[in-house]
């Protein structure tokens, strides 16, 4: 074989790596971390418990007509008069603490999900035209902007809800209000580097409208930050809605979540019932570590530069 037919072999990249997916070489750079493997799989446990609650839960702990006093505040492991163990306890009400915490799961990943989801949307349409159309338009975006992020998420999320009062959908909404300009100044920032590229002044000269330019072209490009963000910000909004319920502030107590319960049982501490607060606790923790795990690493995949050393 001769000299030049060797170095064009070894110039030939090999076939697995040219018919490697985007996807695939994702996936291998997000599955190469064990921890956040181990995040993953923790979260989408924790996502199916709270998905099929009704039917995993032992019991359902806001039918009135399943639960009995006699059986409050019974230690984990004890059974009930109709011969139930509770494995996890029960409540002041006689409620099953683990059937309590697979419902509340339900309502505390909802809320940030759902409020994260509106925040992006509303965030980054926001910051995307900030940052394309410039001007007195992205001067008075980016004013409100930053209002909005001069004030503590949780000293805003009760300055709302003390005008709106608590309930689920007022509490979406003080949690969208709280997230929204992060999305809006990352989404802007982004744009701002994208919109003076060739691509972007190309389709300004073939007279596409702006609102193509933005939503089809220059959009795409600045998601990697967004999805980021929005990873980080579901944790984020899930521990601000348990701040909030446990206040009293945030979902009302027929539809729990894991503030909510945790709040059922500090005057129980004292007296050493202390599973009623601390296996929903346990829940909240683990919840919010897994998808901090899950983002870390979306973040070093997407954003190589911003890996921690």
């Amino acid at each position: 074989m001769s000299a030049v037919s060797v170095e064009q072999e070894d110039k030939t990249p090999p076939a697995a790596a040219r018919e490697q997916s985007p996807w695939r070489r994702f996936a291998a750079e997000f599955f190469s971390s064990k921890i956040a493997v181990a995040g993953l799989v923790t979260l989408v446990i924790i996502i199916l418990i709270a998905i099929f609650a009704p039917w995993l839960a032992p019991q359902n702990p806001y039918d009135l007509a399943t639960l009995d006093v006699l059986d409050a505040r019974l230690a984990p492991g004890e059974q009930a008069g109709n011969g139930m163990t509770f494995l996890l306890g029960s409540d002041e009400q006689g409620r099953d603490i683990l059937s309590a915490v697979m419902y509340g799961l339900r309502i505390s990943i909802g809320v940030g999900v759902v409020s994260t989801i509106i925040a992006l949307l509303l965030g980054g349409t926001l910051g995307l035209i900030a940052g394309f159309l410039g001007g007195r338009t992205e001067a008075f975006i980016m004013r409100v902007a930053d209002l909005q992020l001069s004030f503590p998420p949780i000293l805003l999320a009760l300055i709302l809800l003390a005008f709106l009062r608590p309930g689920l959908g007022n509490i979406v909404i003080a949690l969208v209000a709280v997230q929204w300009a992060y999305y809006a100044r990352t989404t802007r920032s982004a744009a701002l580097v994208e919109r003076r590229k060739e691509y972007i002044e190309a389709a300004t000269c073939l007279g596409l409208s702006p609102m193509r330019i933005m939503f089809r072209h220059l959009l795409p490009n600045c998601l990697p930050p967004l999805i980021v963000i929005a990873a980080l910000q579901v944790a984020s909004a899930i521990t601000l809605e348990a701040t909030l319920s446990f206040l009293g502030l945030g979902v009302p107590v027929t539809e729990p979540s894991l503030g909510s319960l945790i709040s059922n049982g500090q005057q129980y501490m004292l007296s050493g019932k202390y599973w009623i607060s601390f296996f929903p606790g346990i829940a909240l923790v683990v919840t919010i570590v897994a998808m901090n795990l899950v983002a870390d690493q979306l973040r070093d995949v997407l954003n190589p530069r911003l890996q921690t050393q």
